[in-house]
């Protein structure tokens, strides 16, 4: 069985930092890109970051660049996103995916697994 497992998350203040994790089970995805995308209340889910396969090639929306990281560790199976300078309008659940391809992972349709949500909640 396939899961992808998220951890991390809570509440902070303005300007604090938050990093989120998500480890695989089930099958390597080592060949695969994976990302991040959140959901604000009322909103639909929308692109966070992504990263390639080897690591090597990440990619963020435009609100996020320069304030989150997202990295991968092929050996460990996980990827992390670290949010900081985080603002209000980071509030929002969380929530990793596996991409079907290796390079990027932007769209929800190409999206293979999804985590389970996480909620951040940052406060002002």
């Amino acid at each position: 069985q396939v899961q992808l497992v998220q951890s991390g998350g809570g509440l902070v203040q303005a300007g604090g930092s938050v990093r989120l994790s998500c480890a695989a089970s089930g099958r390597t995805f080592n060949n695969n890109a994976m990302g991040w995308f959140r959901q604000a209340p009322g909103k639909e889910r929308d692109f966070v970051a992504a990263i390639s396969r080897s690591g090597s090639y990440p990619s963020y929306a435009d609100s996020v660049k320069g304030r989150f990281t997202i990295s991968r560790d092929n050996a460990k199976n996980t990827v992390y996103l670290q949010m900081d300078t985080l603002i209000p309008d980071d509030t929002a659940v969380y929530y990793c995916a596996a991409g079907r391809y290796g390079i990027s992972v932007r769209r929800e349709s190409e999206v293979d697994y999804w985590g389970q949500g996480t909620q951040v909640t940052v406060s002002s």
